[in-house]
């Protein structure tokens, strides 16, 4: 693991995988969750199949710059938006999911790669898709996984999925591992494990345990709107994976996703939810070597 500045205010922290003369993939991950959401066996499948991979930790989160200088406190951010107060939202939150795109795209010039294979998952694929839109000559493919197009009539959440993204974990270590049961919710219903989610949970809680981040990057979801128009003229190669059991971000956000962008693949898979689990790398490590070939 290195951390590198991407930005005069940004430094992220990343790992490699792969030889770095192959085709670069870089992995963006979702709200809240480290790189170690990308399984570095996930990651070295994809290396031993020809790929440079890359994963990060977005801003304000892991090991990456944070921004406490701005606190967000998210029942009001929430608050603000259902009241229809968007200048008290936007007041709120320093940066929008274009600056998180800025970051990706700061790391693979950091890194001297001047175009990748972009694969984003959940909030990762709304940075991966915003890459494409603000940098195309920089995009050789976008892959959007379990993500959607900042349309608020498609990939909403369920109820259940909802209360548990927003509900928040203890902050003890052993509440907090135990809380991560919960992401059952959202994970697929034939695959789905408790301890691999507690095992994650710790993990993570051990290398850079920083719940004050997820109020400012969900709050640049909220408030960086819709890409619809966008990406309707996008040109970059585009592959769009989602679970039909992704209770998070409902499928619709997916399917909408590949009927804007023109000439996009759409991969609906099941028994995949929001989640990729162990038994179904080898399907989504194929689709992705060929996609990026």
């Amino acid at each position: 693991m290195s951390i590198t500045a991407v930005s005069p205010d940004v430094s992220l922290a990343y790992e490699c995988f792969g030889d770095p003369e192959d085709p670069t993939v870089l992995l963006v991950m979702g709200f809240g969750a480290q790189m170690l959401a990308w399984h570095e066996d996930f990651c070295q499948a994809l290396a031993d199949r020809g790929r440079h991979v890359i994963r990060y930790d977005n801003r304000d989160c892991g090991l990456s710059t944070r921004f406490g200088e701005h606190p967000v406190d998210t029942d009001g951010l929430v608050a603000a938006v259902t009241s229809g107060d968007l200048p008290g939202a936007q007041a709120m939150v320093p940066y929008r999911l274009l600056d998180m795109a800025g970051d990706g795209l700061g790391l693979l010039t950091a890194l001297g790669v001047e175009r990748a294979h972009v694969v984003g998952a959940s909030m990762g694929g709304m940075i991966a898709q915003t890459m494409a839109l603000s940098a195309p000559e920089r995009v050789l493919t976008l892959t959007s996984m379990m993500s959607s197009t900042g349309e608020s009539a498609y990939g909403n959440p369920s109820p259940e999925a909802q209360a548990v993204l927003l509900g928040g974990r203890p902050a003890d270590r052993e509440g907090y591992v135990a809380a991560a049961e919960k992401e059952l919710v959202w994970a697929s219903r034939r695959y789905g494990d408790a301890a691999v989610l507690r095992e994650l949970a710790a993990e993570s809680y051990d290398r850079a345990y920083y719940p004050e981040g997820t109020g400012r990057q969900l709050g640049a979801m909220i408030l960086s709107g819709s890409r619809a128009q966008a990406l309707r003229g996008l040109r970059v190669p585009t592959l769009v994976v989602h679970g039909l059991d992704d209770t998070l971000i409902d499928p619709s956000g997916g399917r909408r996703t590949a009927e804007l962008v023109p000439g996009a693949e759409l991969l609906l898979i099941p028994d995949m939810g929001h989640d990729r689990p162990r038994e179904l790398w080898p399907r989504l490590v194929d689709a992705l070597v060929a996609h990026t070939a």
